[in-house]
């Protein structure tokens, strides 16, 4: 499995970035694909993820109604879209799969997928 993000970069509060990841070495539509992100002293944690079985896409609070995850099954692809940043949503952002071996939950800082990306840092200034 080979997860590898771009996109992330440097921008102003309220602004936008779409992180992409693009995916390889699994068969993309048998796998939970998602998002999380880590910021120094914190751990990891899960905040976006998209079922491979209908679609069904998942979100932490925190992030609902800012925040878009897609696929493009065509191209092996992940987005991240991201509206509305803010300065608190800077972190290092992963790409992540799971072949069902991963956890997910009940809390979304105790979601773990088997496989991720080298992330993308995202820095959302005031």
């Amino acid at each position: 499995v080979q997860l590898v993000e771009s996109g992330g970069g440097l921008v102003q509060a309220g602004g936008s970035l779409r992180l992409s990841c693009q995916a390889s070495g699994f068969t993309f539509d048998d796998y939970t694909l998602g998002w999380f992100r880590q910021v120094p002293g914190k751990e990891r944690e899960g905040i976006a993820m998209i079922s491979p079985s209908d679609g069904s896409t998942y979100y932490i609070d925190s992030i609902k109604g800012r925040f878009t995850i897609s696929t493009d099954s065509a191209k092996n692809t992940v987005y991240l879209q991201m509206n509305s940043l803010r300065p608190e949503d800077t972190a290092a952002y992963y790409c992540a799969a799971d072949n069902g071996n991963g956890r997910y939950g009940p809390n979304w800082w105790e979601v773990y997928f088997t496989s991720y990306g080298r992330g993308t840092q995202v820095t959302v200034s005031s």
